[in-house]
């Protein structure tokens, strides 16, 4: 948008749509967070050692490299908003299954179909986002998509808390003659449905129509969001950064023609999406019931705890929004993980004083039990007032129009896969070498990602995406 339209702009349609969308990154965070309540039950419905709970756990994420990967390339087919419809099917498919399954093998298959629905909606939401907004508040709607994941992974932990609160625990009979645990998945059911009927009222994302060659479908969307004024330039605008190549997007635009070689752009994008894994955000998503019985916390107690995280989360995202497209994207990026590194650091050392009883419980001696839960509190606020929504925000407009479908794909399938990485190995650390050394790497990686953001990454505040180059 430029200077001199903004009172054109319909912001009552924008703000509507772009909480559609965003139910996507609800519905991802819901399907992420409520397997860290069920895990005791999957233990006891299918005998699992610790490298098992890994792989229940972590099916999700070999649907979700998947999903990513695919959804940016179908997103250029089928449109943003088919892939997102698509999403929703898949969530509650994947909550009905997941709820009922028998064994293992069948929850594994519903965790990888729901993570289906979760790649494409990671990388989708933000792109429909960033191509519906103006470039003046742009990442300040982008950034709901972080404070709706983190929502949904909220809403997930106090589901999973009211239902083993009332059920007497998660392994413990509630209805139907059903345990606690997968009444869990199956209330997933709900918001699932409440996404695909809304998907049904929102336009498909402009840019994409005019890619298609349907610049009058383009025109009338931009009408409504912009003004007939605004909707003409804008629609030449796409058409002339989409000009340039003479064809339509397709994964080979990630090659630079001249050099031979993968864009620069891409690898700052696969660098963004690798380390917000990296710093290990997602073992207190997926594991942090687990995480805090380890060292000495009640179930209850630890599913409480996980509430917490999640409100400060909310707290946090909401901060950024605030802030994101008045100090930008790169200062954000460079303060968390600046806070990260050191917040992790302290968890190290305080896991570091874990001691056995003669019983065999964890505990953590001293004042060290509230060192580790207010650093661990003080890391997620960092995580989620910067690289939680501003990755999502730089994927959704970093890219230029014509392989922004594409490089969402290859930066979200890097993301789903470090994200694989480090869930499916935190059982096994937890064990050996300990949760000291596991929170060292993931600060270590921290550290790292400060210097990865001052070298690559160029600030995007305020641009259009048609002015957007790699």
């Amino acid at each position: 948008m430029r200077e001199g339209t903004a009172a054109k702009v319909n912001m009552a349609f924008i703000v509507a749509i772009v909480a559609v969308a965003t139910i996507g990154g609800f519905m991802f965070g819901y399907d992420s967070g409520v397997i860290n309540g069920t895990q005791k039950g999957l233990e006891s419905a299918f005998d699992l050692g610790s490298l098992g709970i890994g792989v229940n756990v972590g099916a999700i994420l070999v649907g979700s490299s998947i999903g990513a990967f695919g959804a940016g390339r179908m997103a250029d087919i089928i449109g943003r908003r088919g892939v997102m419809m698509l999403s929703a099917i898949l969530f509650l498919a994947s909550a009905l299954l997941a709820g009922a399954a028998g064994s293992s093998a069948v929850f594994i298959i519903a965790r990888i179909i729901g993570g289906l629905g979760v790649g494409a909606a990671s990388v989708i939401s933000p792109v429909y986002i960033s191509e519906v907004t103006p470039a003046a508040i742009r990442g300040r709607l982008s950034s709901v998509q972080q404070v709706m994941i983190i929502s949904g992974l909220t809403g997930a932990f106090v589901a999973n808390f009211v239902l083993a609160r009332y059920a007497g625990g998660s392994t413990a009979e509630l209805w139907m003659g059903f345990p606690a645990w997968r009444w869990m998945f199956w209330l997933q059911a709900i918001p699932a449905a409440i996404y695909f009927l809304a998907l049904l009222i929102i336009p498909e994302s402009p840019r994409y129509l005019v890619a298609r060659g349907q610049d009058e479908r383009a025109h009338a969307v931009l009408t409504r969001l912009f003004g007939e004024a605004e909707a003409t330039r804008k629609v030449a605008d796409i058409r002339a950064s989409l000009a340039a190549d003479h064809h339509r997007p397709k994964l080979s635009d990630l090659i630079d023609n001249t050099s031979g070689k993968v864009r620069p752009i891409v690898w700052t994008g696969i660098g963004l999406a690798v380390f917000q894994q990296l710093v290990g955000i997602n073992v207190v998503f997926y594991y942090g019931a687990t995480l805090w019985e380890a060292v000495g916390f009640s179930e209850d107690y630890a599913l409480q705890t996980n509430i917490l995280s999640g409100v400060l989360s909310i707290g946090a995202c909401l901060a950024t929004i605030a802030m994101v497209d008045r100090i930008g994207r790169k200062p954000l990026l460079l303060i968390g993980s600046a806070g990260m590194a050191v917040t992790l650091a302290t968890v190290a050392y305080a896991f570091s004083t874990a001691v056995t009883g003669a019983d065999g419980a964890v505990s953590l001696p001293g004042n060290n039990g509230v060192l580790a839960l207010a650093a661990a509190n003080l890391y997620v606020i960092f995580f989620n007032m910067s690289w939680g929504p501003i990755m999502w925000v730089m994927l959704g407009e970093m890219f230029p129009n014509q392989i922004r479908g594409s490089g969402l794909a290859v930066a979200g399938f890097a993301q789903w896969i470090a994200n694989a990485l480090v869930s499916v190995s935190f059982p096994s650390l937890v064990v050996w070498p300990g949760l000291a050394v596991a929170y060292v790497g993931y600060a270590f990686f921290a550290l790292i990602s400060f210097f990865f953001v001052r070298a690559m990454v160029n600030e995007t505040k305020g641009r259009e995406l048609e002015d957007m180059v790699g």
